[in-house]
């Protein structure tokens, strides 16, 4: 498989989730895809939304959406989600989207706010920037197990979490007034499984 992203971005996620599945691959920094450029052509020959990730399958396929890639590792490696039946499978599927559907658009347009709102976009930007913190503080309100998201076992999710830690608002913001998605994202952290992929991607505890 080769994986197309930019460290510290969604990809890292991605990058997350296959090493814990055991799922090789190969990456490759497409650094400035968001602006003209080879690294531009490059990803939008295997993806025209030029999104990272995007992950080229050993079939030729092309997989993006960090929650589709999700659920292909699942399939792969079942362990890293609750059981299905149990309570906490469905809990962990509302989070799985919950995150991309909520939490990811606000980076869509805080990121870029001039694409979205030219005549205002520093006011997009402050608006996004302060539902993403009401976001994370329902979400932290609503966490209730340790070390990771459902108890014990490390799932998917806890990925996310790591990742998301490092994005606006920053790791302060989170320690300061999410503290349990910090400590999730701490126990994460501490996984030696992980320490290349989280190094790699300037992800640091």
């Amino acid at each position: 498989m080769i994986l197309y992203g930019v460290p510290g971005w969604g990809s890292a996620i991605s990058e997350l989730m296959l090493t814990l599945a055991d799922i090789p691959y190969q990456f490759i920094n497409v650094d400035g895809f968001d602006k003209p450029g080879p690294q531009r052509d490059l990803l939008e020959k295997r993806n025209p939304l030029c999104q990272v990730p995007t992950l080229e399958l050993s079939n030729g396929e092309i997989m993006s959406e960090t929650a589709a890639i999700a659920l292909m590792v699942l399939d792969r490696c079942p362990d890293l989600a609750p059981p299905i039946g149990c309570v906490e499978r469905q809990q962990f599927q509302r989070l799985l989207v919950w995150l991309v559907a909520n939490v990811y658009p606000t980076f869509t347009y805080a990121d870029y706010p001039e694409r979205w709102a030219p005549d205002a976009p520093e006011q997009l930007q402050q608006n996004c920037i302060a539902w993403r913190k009401t976001l994370y503080l329902w979400l932290d309100n609503h966490l209730k197990a340790s070390p990771f998201t459902f108890g014990e076992q490390l799932t998917l999710i806890d990925c996310y979490l790591c990742v998301m830690r490092t994005w606006g608002p920053g790791p302060v913001w989170f320690a300061e007034n999410t503290p349990k998605i910090a400590a999730i994202a701490d126990s994460v952290c501490q996984l030696p499984k992980l320490h290349k992929v989280l190094k790699g991607n300037d992800i640091l505890c």
